[in-house]
């Protein structure tokens, strides 16, 4: 746990992912990185000298037409003393019932954040925090390199203009396999996906080639964070 907070503080401090005296949400899905993130910024909250307050938003896209358990999510922000606001939603019907998208995650995703961002405002939040982790970042740069043509990943911090909104992703420094392994020491209440094309994207596919190639580069995943650094690709120069 040490070791991710230090290294989750390490990135919201160089990045300036904190402003002062915020509230900023956590989107929590339900996954261990979302659930360790959560976790992370509750204990950050205790002593980080930005002073910010943080709630925890769940979406349910109520795959199948039923709703979710976040009963177990419940009792752990009970636990960390963080308030918890779910949202039901018809994005698992519309999605795979009624556009029967050939590609869902595309639009999945641009659905999915626009409720949060929605969700961000009405609970008078000026940050959304988001789970992705090193591993996300470099699988990220690998979709866009060999599908998309271009040297590129997502931003370690976003300002969204229209909504005046922040979204920041404060463990780019922590690898997976921590966050996997803190999250089974803490129990931490997981669920699983019920997504019908779970497992079955093309990010799936890059995180999938990534570890493939780790093992013939061992430290693949932190030269490409190093070369996105060094080419402020994307926002993520050192010299920020």
């Amino acid at each position: 746990m040490k070791k991710l907070l230090s290294k989750t503080r390490a990135a919201a401090d160089k990045y300036g992912m904190f402003g002062q005296n915020e509230k900023i949400a956590i989107g929590v899905s339900g996954g261990k990185d979302s659930l360790m993130l959560l976790r992370l910024m509750a204990a950050m909250r205790e002593f980080h000298p930005s002073h910010f307050e943080i709630a925890a938003l769940c979406l349910d896209p109520c795959f199948g037409g039923m709703e979710a358990d976040y009963s177990g999510i419940q009792l752990l922000c009970d636990e960390l003393d963080v308030p918890l606001v779910i949202r039901r939603s018809r994005l698992g019907e519309i999605i795979f019932e009624e556009r029967r998208e050939s590609n869902p995650c595309s639009l999945c995703a641009r659905m999915r954040r626009g409720i949060l961002h929605n969700m961000t405002l009405e609970q008078g939040c000026t940050r959304l925090a988001l789970g992705h982790h090193m591993d996300d970042a470099a699988a990220t740069f690998w979709m866009n390199l060999t599908a998309g043509s271009r040297i590129a990943s997502f931003s370690p911090v976003t300002y969204l203009d229209r909504k005046e909104i922040y979204l920041i992703r404060p463990m780019i420094f922590c690898h997976e396999s921590e966050i996997q392994s803190a999250a089974e020491r803490f129990r931490l209440p997981v669920m699983k996906s019920q997504c019908p094309a779970d497992g079955c994207t093309e990010r799936s596919l890059a995180q999938k080639t990534i570890r493939e190639l780790e093992k013939k580069y061992p430290g693949l995943t932190e030269r490409i964070i190093t070369a996105m650094q060094q080419g402020d690709v994307s926002g993520w120069g050192i010299n920020v």
